[in-house]
C-alpha cells in the first residue's frame, strides 16, 4: 500500500483517493473560496450604476463586464476578483471603489444510494448529512460509514468518514456508495 501524506492513493480501488476518515475537509473561507462557473456575483462600484449588477461565471471561467468585456474570473477569490476589476476600470473611472459578494455558489451534485440523486444549490455551512437529507435521505442499500466526495477543482475522489462534520464545498459531487453486507 503506497501512502502519501496520510492518504492512500494505490490501495483505495475504484480510482478513490482515501482521506483519513477521521480528518473531515476544511471548512470553507469566504477570503479563500476560489470562484468558477456557475457562481452568481454581485458587483457593486459605487458612483456607477450602469457597472453595478449581477453576473454569473459563465462555463469559460468569465463574467461579460460593461466597459472591459469578458473578464477572467475563475479560480480567483474574492479580493483577487476586486482587484483585478479595479486595475482594469481605471482606465474608465477614476478611482473605481469596488466590492465583490457572492450571491449563489455553484451548485453541488449528489449521486449513489440517496431517494433523488441530483444537482442541488449550495448553501453555507453545508455538510454531507444536510447534502444527503436534501436528497431525499439514504436509500435502504446506503453505506452509512462513510462517503467519497470530489471537489470541483480535484480529478479524483476522496473516501471520508460520514458524519455530521464532513463539510460539503460548492461544485462538489458527493457519492454515498452501497453498503457491503
Amino acid at each position: 500500500m503506497a501512502l502519501a501524506l496520510g492518504v492512500c492513493v494505490a490501495a483505495c480501488g475504484g480510482g478513490a483517493a482515501r482521506a483519513d476518515l477521521a480528518t473531515p475537509l476544511p471548512q470553507v473561507q469566504v477570503e479563500d473560496y476560489r470562484l468558477g462557473p456557475g457562481d452568481r456575483l454581485r458587483i457593486s462600484v459605487f458612483g456607477e450604476p450602469e457597472l453595478t449588477g449581477e453576473f454569473v461565471v459563465g462555463t469559460n471561467g468569465m463574467v461579460s463586464y460593461p466597459l472591459i468585456g469578458d473578464h477572467p474570473v475563475q479560480g480567483k477569490t474574492l479580493g483577487e476578483l476586486t482587484e483585478s476589476l479595479r486595475s482594469s476600470l481605471r482606465r474608465y473611472v477614476l478611482q473605481p471603489n469596488i466590492s465583490v459578494e457572492v450571491m449563489n455558489y455553484r451548485p453541488f451534485f449528489i449521486l449513489g444510494e440517496v431517494e433523488n440523486p441530483g444537482t442541488y444549490p449550495y448553501s453555507a455551512g453545508l455538510n454531507v448529512m444536510n447534502a444527503v437529507a436534501t436528497a431525499g435521505g439514504f436509500s435502504y442499500r446506503a453505506d452509512t460509514r462513510r462517503v467519497f466526495i470530489k471537489h470541483a477543482d480535484e480529478l479524483a475522489e476522496r473516501e471520508y468518514g460520514l458524519t455530521s462534520t464532513t463539510p460539503v464545498l460548492p461544485g462538489d459531487t458527493v457519492r454515498i456508495q452501497e453498503r457491503r453486507f
